[in-house]
């Protein structure tokens, strides 16, 4: 097959390409309405279709005779433990677990926060909400109470589901406590938490409003899957927004299931029954499209790992799990490559196994730099695949589609537009710029299939925030260019969200915390090249006059301020202390200025500064403290 022809069909026929699409999953009611618009005037896809994804998922493969082939495998290096589950063994623990949800009053259309680590309960708690029509709301376990409660109030769960706690290589993380707090400083206050003990030896704070999860699930009827329409909410996903507060992205149910099972054919390259792993959390978009959603409609036995690319035990984990569970397409984030590499540069653990499987290894969640690229496909002998997407999309948007054609690798670039999505670069007017001339990222609608929908409770954002900057487009908030080759290359965020290993953060809610310490004047936070985790934070702080206080103690105070309200996800550890910060005659603080100063980036000193001798007092303390000394 022809990518072009394949591509420019989607483009051409939109509706006639994703209804032959739609036709390869099981509907309970077919769509005969395509493509349509929704009570805001946006795009929806197969409004008159219902389904059911969790029936999907498993009913599906038992009904034509899969029912014992692995649908999962769980590997923890972290506490040594192993399971396979067939799809058999899935259906009983998640229909159980349905009864019980059902038991305690959650129906269709009721709202649920899951807030758990990489265990083989997170994905029955997600297929148990889609089974009944509740709306799941997935928390990533590493975000602190504070952040919970801020989703909390948004969501308003009727219930949470979650554990005695997760680990991280020797550390024990206490989710059950963290819920409590979280419920404390939330307003809505959820009716039930479900908890699950890993039996870990951890204590469990014990609340009125606590439901032990096992009991639950043994003294609970297994449900049927229930027909939902094809617009119903399948869950809302928290990601960054530029103002502080978190939006809750809509995806809905029929477009989300066709688009997934399309790409897991086409983007990934893998058949019925193959093993796929995406090393990701199911707190992220990538843990709910490709950990659990796409991997199991597609009939594929996913990887669920709970631990890290190094030091459990070693940097050879990935290689081990890849041989061992005889993976054919892997799928993680270039951190965890540079982390792999910066262990083991020259690939010596690789040598231990048996890497035949391995037919394609993709890469995604922030820009790949072209070293890690080259890296991984010398040492992995295989395509290496860049691809690019966002949690709004819910599916890739830039890849090299290799279940169609596979093209020429170009380092630095994620290949070309996945079918349905007319990406233009455009410039301030809106207006199409030529070849290698950088701009603002947008795909002209319709979205395909599968895209987010709208925000949970919050249709003007929606709108201001993705639709309105240009007309007739989806805005990504990503700059990028096309090459004479029409490649697309994205050149990194627009508006303060930052990608710190894969998950997008916002310097806008970091600063909040910053400047709320007593002893600081006046703030900036920003992203700055980091050779491991792609960004991090950096905050320049100004403080108070008089404040009489020793500067590494306040460094600590923040650094340990923003940990404790974002948490360690956000790699919060750097905080300069300067006079003060570089900004324009309006009083604008110039970050982007501040950011390519310490990625010792070329910059042009804007005629509206203020003062342009500070910008010599900022590159010396960037000096003193070592900022800035990779070159780009």
């Amino acid at each position: 097959m022809n990518y072009q022809e394949f591509y420019q069909n989607s483009l051409k026929h939109p509706e006639q390409f994703w209804s032959q699409q739609a036709q390869e999953l099981e509907w309970f009611k077919s769509p005969k309405i395509i493509l349509s618009k929704d009570k805001h005037d946006y795009f929806q896809w197969f409004e008159d279709g219902q389904l059911n994804l969790s029936y999907l998922c498993i009913d599906k493969h038992i009904k034509d005779g899969f029912g014992e082939q692995d649908a999962i495998i769980y590997d923890s290096p972290v506490t040594n433990a192993k399971k396979h589950i067939s799809f058999n063994q899935l259906h009983f623990e998640v229909s159980k677990l349905a009864g019980g949800l059902q038991s305690l009053g959650l129906e269709r259309g009721d709202t649920c926060i899951i807030y758990m680590p990489m265990i083989p309960q997170a994905i029955y708690a997600m297929l148990a909400c889609v089974r009944i029509g509740v709306i799941h709301s997935v928390v990533f376990g590493g975000f602190a109470p504070h952040e919970l409660a801020i989703r909390i109030d948004d969501c308003k769960p009727k219930a949470i589901i979650t554990a005695s706690n997760g680990i991280e290589i020797e550390k024990i993380i206490p989710y059950k406590p963290f819920v409590d707090e979280a419920i404390t400083k939330a307003e809505n206050k959820p009716e039930h938490v479900v908890v699950f003990d890993r039996q870990l030896g951890v204590e469990i704070p014990k609340k009125n409003y606590d439901i032990d999860y096992k009991s639950l699930v043994e003294n609970s009827p297994s449900v049927d899957a229930v027909s939902v329409e094809s617009i119903h909410p399948s869950y809302i996903l928290y990601t960054s927004g530029t103002t502080g507060t978190p939006k809750g992205i809509i995806r809905d149910t029929g477009g989300y299931a066709t688009a997934l099972k399309f790409s897991m054919k086409y983007v990934y390259g893998v058949d019925e029954g193959d093993t796929f792993w995406a090393a990701s959390d199911v707190g992220w978009v990538v843990g709910h499209s490709y950990i659990v959603y796409g991997p199991l409609l597609n009939r594929n036995t996913t990887i669920l790992f709970e631990g890290k690319p190094i030091r459990t035990p070693d940097a050879s984990t990935f290689w081990r799990v890849i041989s061992e569970h005889n993976v054919k397409v892997m799928f993680t984030a270039p951190t965890a490559i540079r982390a792999i590499k910066k262990e083991d540069p020259t690939g010596h653990m690789i040598k231990r196994f048996d890497m035949s499987c391995l037919k394609y290894q993709f890469l995604a969640g922030e820009r790949c730099d072209v070293a890690t690229l080259n890296w991984t496909h010398e040492k992995l002998n295989v395509p290496v695949i860049d691809h690019w997407w966002q949690t709004e999309s819910g599916w890739p948007m830039l890849a090299n589609m290799v279940g169609v054609e596979l093209q020429e690798v170009k380092p630095g670039s994620a290949s070309f537009p996945v079918c349905g999505y007319d990406i233009k670069i455009l410039n301030e007017a809106g207006e199409e710029v030529e070849a290698s001339v950088e701009g603002y990222v947008a795909v002209k609608l319709p979205l395909p299939p599968g895209t987010l929908s709208n925000l949970w409770g919050n249709p003007k954002r929606f709108k201001s925030g993705y639709l309105e900057r240009f007309p007739g487009y989806y805005f990504s908030g990503d700059g990028g260019y096309k090459d004479e080759d029409d490649y697309v290359f994205i050149t990194g965020r627009v508006d303060d969200i930052i990608n710190v290993a894969g998950h997008r953060l916002s310097t806008a809610e970091m600063e909040e915390i910053v400047a709320s310490n007593k002893v600081v004047a006046e703030c900036a936070v920003f992203g700055v090249h980091c050779e491991i985790k792609g960004q991090k934070p950096l905050g320049l702080i100004v403080l108070k006059s008089n404040v009489d206080s020793d500067n590494s103690q306040i460094q600590k105070e923040i650094i340990k301020d923003v940990r404790n309200e974002i948490g360690a996800v956000a790699s919060f550890k750097d905080v300069l202390i300067v006079n003060r910060l570089p900004k324009t005659r309006s009083g604008k603080i110039l970050r982007k200025l501040l950011r390519n100063i310490a990625d010792e980036r070329q910059y042009n000193i804007p005629s509206t500064i203020d003062d342009v001798a500070i910008i010599n007092e900022i590159e010396a303390v960037y000096k003193i403290n070592n900022i800035g000394i990779h070159k780009n």
